[in-house]
């Protein structure tokens, strides 16, 4: 019996088993109109490859390009041999809530690819009620799935991510099933929680991290499933960033933090459950946290980035809830040498679940994330350069911010632009683009210091700012320009002059700099 036999073990669904080019007729609607495609993945992890590769390869021969589009509605990002090459390939019409890649990114901002920008736990939420696809009475018409294994019953195991999976399958009329038999089952480690309709929602009733209260599967009506694909295609993996000076610089200053709410009492010894954002500087504060004096930590957040591994090593760290294992190549290489070990250590739950705002208030998280940029107020921007050019989204940040018991967003001080290595503030006057208000955050980081804002008032909370996170290059100005906002106004509530507030940007725009007074 061949792999693929073995993790179908429901075998009257063996009559599916097809080829991925052998699902193309599936498709054929999206030459009339957009068709609605859910797939399952979150970050380059967990993601459908074959059948969207073979989409991509037909379309390309046939030269449809522009002529079959679809709206993708999927839990974060994918791998860019994916969705990125179905927006090179004029294919996306609609996509839904986060992304990457920079033939997307291109199609958003020429105005090509209609992006919505959604919090992670309520994309999943609002697409299990139906907002996005009312002309369909809030169904999609094919659902692409990785998975592991299908169960006796026809229940789908995933794989390396659950993200929006289970509510993607839950109101799909077709699902097509990859199964991944280039890696070992990760079956076992998902814990999958359906949530209802209002007003008959139940509590999820999570009061301790590792605490199972799902199943180890996705409920799946096995009649809905059109076609199996065996898959022999790893994850794209998430390249890992290195720490530099000043991620590590305020990976110091956050558990120099830690280590002062300890001594006051306002944390316990082993402080409470973590959720740390992607890239370099949530590396290097998982880092920092590993070579910490802190012991028997764990962690709620949405992925699980190669930082992690050693962290689980160390001792330091105990359990690990996510929704993602966002790993580099060379991270899933050590994730499987240790397997047996890891398996126990870390549980798969939904975005809905991993995000809820419900289950962070009452387990008390401290959230990290990394803006692109803060105000002196502490607004932060996370996904509009200039106030206009999309990034990637908002993605689970501001599930987190809201309602952690500690929210932290840590940034460097200045990035450099083309023509200034000191070019771009992150410490602006007021924030072009606000996704996180002033009323979520109590901290702000550079590598300049940390500037505790709990309890202070807006014109306090910018002197701090100002004094402990603003890189020199650029202090004195924003101590300039709130004086002189605060006698423009008469000392308003939050002081800003309407005609300056944006001038460090424009500059940026119009000579590569925000240093403006440079000439």
């Amino acid at each position: 019996m061949s792999e693929l036999e073995n993790r179908i073990r429901d075998k009257s669904l063996l009559s599916k088993v097809m080829k991925a080019e052998d699902t193309i007729p599936f498709f054929k609607e999206a030459a009339v109109a957009p068709m609605n495609l859910g797939w399952s993945g979150f970050t380059p992890v967990g993601y459908p490859k074959m059948v969207p590769i073979a989409v991509a390869d037909y379309v390309e021969k046939n030269g449809l390009q522009g002529k079959w589009k679809f709206n993708l509605f999927i839990g974060a990002s994918v791998g860019a041999e994916t969705e990125d090459r179905w927006a090179a390939l004029d294919l996306v019409d609609r996509r839904w809530p986060y992304q990457t890649g920079k033939n997307i990114a291109q199609g958003i901002n020429s105005g090509r690819i209609r992006m919505g920008d959604k919090h992670l736990s309520m994309f999943a939420q609002d697409l299990q009620y139906g907002f996005y696809t009312p002309e369909k009475n809030g169904r999609l018409d094919i659902a692409l799935i990785e998975a592991s294994a299908i169960t006796e019953e026809g229940n789908i195991v995933l794989a390396g991510s659950v993200g929006a999976a289970p509510e993607i399958i839950a109101v799909a009329d077709k699902i097509i099933v990859e199964i991944n038999t280039s890696l070992p089952s990760f079956e076992g480690m998902h814990d999958i929680w359906m949530t209802e309709l209002p007003p008959n929602k139940r509590p999820i009733p999570i009061m301790d991290v590792r605490q199972r209260v799902g199943t180890p599967w996705v409920p799946t009506d096995k009649s809905k499933i059109v076609a199996i694909v065996e898959s022999n295609r790893p994850d794209n993996g998430r390249a890992l960033r290195g720490t530099d000076e000043q991620s590590q610089a305020i990976a110091d200053h956050i558990v120099d933090f830690f280590l002062a709410e300890v001594k006051s009492g306002r944390l316990p010894k082993n402080l409470f459950p973590l959720q740390s954002g992607v890239g370099s500087i949530a590396n290097a504060v998982v880092g920092g946290l590993t070579q910490s004096p802190f012991e028997d930590l764990v962690v709620f957040t949405e992925v699980l980035q190669d930082t992690f591994l050693p962290f689980l090593d160390s001792g330091k760290c105990k359990f690990i809830n996510c929704t993602s294992l966002s790993l580099s190549k060379e991270g899933f290489i050590e994730w499987w040498a240790k397997f047996d070990k890891y398996k126990n250590m870390v549980l798969l739950r939904p975005q809905q679940v991993s995000n809820n705002p419900e289950v962070i208030r009452r387990l008390g998280v401290i959230g990290m994330n990394t803006p692109l940029e803060f105000d002196m107020y502490a607004h932060a921007n996370s996904t509009l350069a200039g106030g206009t050019k999309m990034l990637n989204g908002i993605g689970g940040s501001g599930d987190f911010l809201r309602n952690t018991y500690l929210s932290i967003m840590h940034c460097p001080s200045v990035r450099p632009s083309k023509n200034d290595e000191l070019g771009i503030s992150c410490v602006v006057p007021k924030a072009p683009h606000v996704d996180h208000t002033e009323h979520d955050l109590d901290v702000v980081v550079t590598e300049q210091g940390l500037a505790d804002l709990r309890g202070l008032a807006p014109k306090d909370r910018a002197r701090v700012i100002i004094q402990k996170c603003v890189h020199p290059a650029y202090r004195d100005y924003l101590q300039d320009y709130l004086e002189r906002a605060e006698k423009a106004t008469g000392l308003h509530h939050e002081p800003q002059m309407l005609d300056e507030c944006y001038k460090m940007h424009l500059a940026l725009a119009k000579n590569g700099s925000m240093r403006f007074w440079n000439g």
